[in-house]
């Protein structure tokens, strides 16, 4: 097994998503005399799971980063609706959204692509985390042969599964399976973006949503048993659609957390940090993480800048990311609510802050 370059980094970053990018970004730049690996895990073929939609507050990041998202990043079509659909109580109720429809994988390149030239990038996954005294070692593997990166601070940004957490912390409590799946679009009479309820096979929601030629169906379901609940609520959507997916093309999988109490929620301790998804910052009720990854990314980074060491900047963390977890706690709050048949059934019935369209008959599937 061999050393990368027999270097011992100032910091080790695990997860080059948006949190992982981002923070090294913002850090490299503030500090540039920190020796920094990034260890990129990402590849077009074990993209994670994702609707690959950038909602308001992530937009509102990258326009206090000041930047723009290039072309080529985004989609076909850009959608401006949800529909919201209950298959059990046989319920649909639009609401207006504003969203950007993107390729998630180019999205997450492309803030890789504006880390600086003085960050180390290495491409492959990170299987294991080793402690010896004061220095982090995380055994990744790239391709055929196995490397070992040492570094005296530690950031896991590495998602839901994320192997720091699992090496130093308790996992959230509660951890779904999401399940995707791409199918060719042929015209089929699809929402172009939904969010889907179906109380006989999951307690949390699915989502469609049509991208360039392809049509997405995903979704959150229980550890045990997932695959089966994801067949049968694809086969109860297509039966309540009045249309089939078709042939899968592809099939995506991973863990997707679910924090529901202020102790899921993890910053690190020590000379560990914890970002994003891996933090436990993502929304319950939405399973958004995109901006909550990229905000947690540039907290971090400000303590760092700030701080003489690691102790000192996990206390500034921790103290900065407080109106964050409040403000996921809440999210946890509401899924409570949007997840409860019953009040679920009250909120759409109501038609409150939703949208008519002008034909129930083709809306959202032309």
């Amino acid at each position: 097994m061999e050393q990368q370059h027999k270097i011992i980094y100032d910091v080790a970053v695990v997860g080059a998503g948006p949190a992982g990018a981002v923070f090294v970004r913002e850090i490299a730049l503030a500090r540039p005399e920190l020796k920094i690996i990034l260890i990129d895990g990402q590849s077009p073929d074990s993209a994670k799971p994702c609707g690959g939609l950038l909602a308001p507050d992530a937009q509102k990041l990258l326009a206090r980063f000041d930047l723009v998202l290039p072309k080529s990043i985004l989609e076909d079509p850009q959608i401006f609706a949800v529909e919201t659909i209950d298959i059990e109580q046989k319920l649909v109720t639009y609401y207006q959204r504003h969203y950007l429809n993107m390729d998630r994988y180019a999205f997450d390149q492309w803030l890789v692509s504006l880390v600086p030239e003085n960050v180390t990038v290495c491409k492959g996954r990170c299987n294991e985390i080793k402690k010896e005294d004061d220095v982090y070692t995380a055994v990744i593997n790239c391709g055929d042969e196995q490397l070992q990166v040492s570094a005296k601070a530690l950031v896991g940004a590495d998602g839901g599964g994320s192997v720091v957490r699992r090496a130093f912390f308790k996992p959230i409590r509660v951890q779904y399976v999401a399940i995707q799946q791409w199918f060719k679009n042929a015209g089929q009479r699809l929402p172009y973006y939904s969010c889907i309820f179906d109380e006989k096979t999951s307690d949390s929601c699915s989502w469609t949503i049509h991208k360039d030629g392809y049509i997405i169906f995903g979704g959150a379901f229980e550890r045990q048993g997932c695959r089966p609940a994801f067949d049968m609520q694809k086969e109860r959507l297509e039966h309540f659609l009045g249309n089939s997916f078709g042939a899968a093309i592809k099939t995506e999988a991973c863990l997707v957390s679910s924090p529901r109490a202020m102790k899921d929620f993890c910053t690190g301790k020590d000379s560990v940090f914890l970002l994003g998804e891996a933090a436990g910052f993502i929304s319950a009720s939405s399973f958004e993480g995109l901006s909550s990854a990229m905000l947690s990314g540039k907290i971090l980074a400000d303590a760092f800048a700030e701080a003489k060491s690691c102790e000192q900047a996990q206390k500034i963390y921790h103290k900065n990311t407080r109106s964050l977890r409040l403000k996921l706690r809440t999210k946890s709050m509401k899924r409570t609510l949007l997840c409860s048949p019953f009040i679920r059934r009250i909120i759409m019935k109501s038609g409150v802050q939703s949208i008519r369209p002008f034909s129930k008959n083709n809306g959202g599937r032309k």
